[in-house]
């Protein structure tokens, strides 16, 4: 059964709440997405008030697929670049799948479903974002149609003496 995907849905208190609980689910499993395990959801409620606070300011939309039960199963988080010279592309943040839902194309489905979302967006002609080294993502965003374009090594410290570099990775859309 396929995710049910909404762009800019309604924020409920159910919809908060499955994200948070998606949020360190997929952290404590050991995704990377900001947080390194254990999480709980309160330590990641801060952060989510941030990109809700960008979303009613109009920076940032949120796409989020539901499962068969209807419960929050994948989210992604598109945020417009403000800077005037760099309008014409966006950045994906925040690409989580639930760890129960691994391994069944719901990753690609998430990836397909931004990528439509940015194209029905005025002006926007690619899609950039940042993805932890050493987990294999780079290779899984590249089977998407993403391109390495930058690294950054040992930028992101996940715990004393374990330094992973920063993939920049671009999909354009033209």
């Amino acid at each position: 059964m396929a995710l049910t995907f909404t762009f800019d849905p309604a924020v409920t208190p159910d919809l908060r709440d499955g994200i948070l609980g998606l949020w360190a689910d997929v952290s404590n499993a050991g995704g990377a997405v900001g947080f390194v395990p254990p999480v709980t959801p309160e330590a990641i409620r801060p952060e989510l008030v941030k990109h809700f606070a960008a979303m009613a300011e109009g920076r940032t939309r949120l796409l989020v697929g539901h499962d068969e039960q209807g419960k929050v199963a994948a989210t992604a988080f598109l945020t417009l670049n403000t800077h005037r010279l760099m309008t014409h592309w966006l950045w994906l943040y925040t690409v989580m799948v639930h760890p129960r839902h691994q391994g069944k194309g719901y990753g690609r489905d998430l990836l397909a479903a931004a990528e439509d979302a940015a194209r029905g967006l005025d002006g926007i002609e690619a899609i950039r974002l940042t993805c932890r080294g050493g987990l294999g993502l780079e290779r899984f965003y590249g089977s998407c149609g993403y391109k390495e374009v930058g690294r950054i090594p040992g930028a992101i410290r996940v715990a004393p003496g374990d330094d992973r570099d920063d993939v920049i990775m671009l999909l354009p859309l033209g």
